[in-house]
């Protein structure tokens, strides 16, 4: 019977569900298409046309998840106009800003335009804003769907854009921060996940989350 120990482990082995990316579980939509259902916060800055969602052009404000998340994946698709800011705030207390307040906010941004120019690295599309800088360069043209994929266990990121890495990283470690105020966010290990309107109209036609296993 111990001759075929090694050849069961190995067929279990084939036969095991495989994790696509290192994922656990299924992808929850947090957008429905139709309207802000499962949503709260800013409301009235933000409106859904033809199954997309979109900050209405010159509102700013935090529209956030009614649900709250740990470790999780989350996957969007957004579309930028010229020189639009908008961000997703990790693990957003549900008041104040998603940078501060929040754990952190990953910047939605095109940094093509000229007006950004200057733009200091931590602040680029894919940043965690003022702390960790992004890889630049893997924006899809303005005006074209990009797909963003942030990864979040403790204070620890992954954030890809368009299916290229752009950043690693673990806030909790950042000494050299941007900001001089204070973050009295950036220790939460628990959320909502907002969108951090900037009176830009930045459109979203999927946002999903699925929960990581805690470790």
């Amino acid at each position: 019977m111990l001759a075929w120990k090694p050849l069961f482990c190995l067929v279990a082995l084939f036969l095991a569900p495989l994790a696509v990316g290192g994922q656990e579980g299924k992808f929850e939509p947090l957008f429905n298409g139709k309207d802000l259902t499962g949503w709260k916060g800013e409301t009235d800055c933000y409106e859904v046309k033809d199954g997309v969602l979109a900050c209405k052009n010159g509102k700013s404000g935090v529209l956030f998840s009614e649900k709250t998340v740990r470790d999780c994946v989350i996957r969007l698709q957004y579309k930028l106009p010229p020189g639009g800011n908008n961000g997703i705030a990790l693990h957003y207390p549900g008041t104040g800003t998603g940078s501060l307040d929040g754990m952190c906010e990953i910047q939605l941004l095109d940094d093509t335009h000229a007006k950004y120019a200057k733009l200091d690295p931590r602040q680029a599309n894919g940043s965690a804003y003022g702390l960790i800088a992004a890889k630049k360069g893997h924006l899809k043209p303005v005006g074209e769907w990009n797909t963003m994929e942030i990864t979040v266990r403790g204070h620890t990121l992954e954030v890809n854009v368009n299916g290229s890495r752009v950043l690693e990283g673990d806030v909790s470690l950042v000494k050299n921060k941007m900001r001089k105020e204070p973050h009295p966010g950036l220790m939460r290990t628990e959320g909502h996940i907002g969108l951090c309107g900037h009176r830009d109209a930045v459109e979203f036609k999927s946002i999903e989350v699925s929960p990581l296993p805690l470790r």
